[in-house]
């Protein structure tokens, strides 16, 4: 009795390729974020801040990291430079801050060497110290000044994200699986051809 040798089935190539297509996604996980900050973002402070500091989920490497402070006419206030301690960085600020609302932006690198730049804003105002919202905001920044050694990047909202990379994985992963949903169903006919 002779039998056909099996040929790999296309459920092996649809999972070979669905694989590829994840691949590229991969890197985003890699991204440096905002974990908190002080002030942190929607703060309703009292006394003005002397210093703001920033904490990332990974550490920061001084020569790529950029905080910088505005007042909400855009007027980049004095800062020393960035102070950095593991996944912290640290700025001095130099004059005492009126009432008024402040942005904070930060640019860094994450060890990807992907930019990851975002912004915040809190208040100082008589009558507050109210504690915010989550500190990885995403409001309209002030432009980030380009850290030391790089291309400046895109400002806005999505920047904070390092400019779309988590979204890119969700769209890398729904294209997977809509491939691995059509290959399945291309295997599953054949198979039915075959048996008839």
């Amino acid at each position: 009795m002779h039998t056909r040798p099996r040929r790999p089935t296309l459920v092996a190539a649809a999972l070979v390729a669905a694989a590829l297509l994840l691949v590229p996604a991969a890197p985003a996980a890699a991204h440096n974020t905002l974990r908190a900050a002080s002030p942190a973002d929607g703060d309703r402070l009292a006394t003005p801040p002397t210093r703001v500091t920033l904490e990332f989920t990974q550490r920061l490497d001084p020569t790529f990291t950029t905080i910088a402070l505005s007042d909400a006419a855009r007027r980049k206030i004095p800062t020393g430079a960035p102070a950095v301690d593991g996944t912290k960085g640290t700025v001095t600020v130099d004059e005492t801050l009126g009432e008024g609302t402040y942005t904070v932006a930060y640019r860094i690198v994450s060890a990807d060497g992907h930019p990851v730049q975002g912004s915040y804003t809190f208040t100082v105002a008589a009558g507050g110290d109210t504690a915010g919202g989550p500190t990885g905001a995403t409001a309209a920044p002030a432009a980030a000044p380009p850290a030391a050694g790089s291309a400046a990047a895109p400002t806005g909202p999505a920047a904070a994200t390092g400019s779309g990379g988590s979204g890119t994985g969700v769209v890398a992963l729904v294209a997977a699986g809509g491939l691995v949903a059509v290959l399945g169903g291309v295997a599953l006919l054949l198979r039915r051809r075959r048996t008839r």
